[in-house]
């Protein structure tokens, strides 16, 4: 493998577990930016600020996991894209509304930009609105 692919992996498994910056940093670009076409993150234009997000969305949504559908990696383009399905149920405290006991289980993509050895920028490709449906928030 190389370094790029184990990067992006190592990225990925502590982004979607909630391990926030503190562990993520060692993976990016200390000024790595962020997007997303989805409500919940139009306001988060830093990778910093999307990894302590995700480590948020664990609080209202403690069970939540992702299982694993596709990585793939574009050497070309110093890119990696990475398809998985974020799974959990709203049973803790937090969220928009009191703990609604609904699942959601919604697909997204993370591609994942790379400026030598370092993440220099990821775009998150999700339909938040129907997730959102789906845990009772919308």
């Amino acid at each position: 493998m190389t370094a790029m692919t184990d990067t992006a992996r190592a990225f990925f498994d502590a982004c979607e577990t909630g391990k926030g910056w503190d562990s993520c940093a060692q993976y990016c670009k200390a000024d790595a930016t962020f997007s997303a076409q989805a409500e919940p993150l139009m306001e988060v234009t830093s990778l910093a600020d999307y990894t302590e997000w995700m480590k948020g969305i664990l609080g209202p949504i403690p069970d939540g996991h992702y299982e694993l559908k596709s990585f793939a990696v574009d050497k070309e383009r110093n890119s990696v894209c990475v398809f998985a399905v974020f799974r959990g149920t709203h049973t803790g405290d937090g969220g928009p509304v009191p703990a609604t006991g609904k699942s959601a289980a919604s697909d997204y993509v993370y591609a994942i930009e790379f400026d030598g050895d370092r993440i220099s920028h990821m775009t998150k490709i999700w339909h938040s609105g129907i997730a959102l449906q789906q845990l009772g928030w919308a």
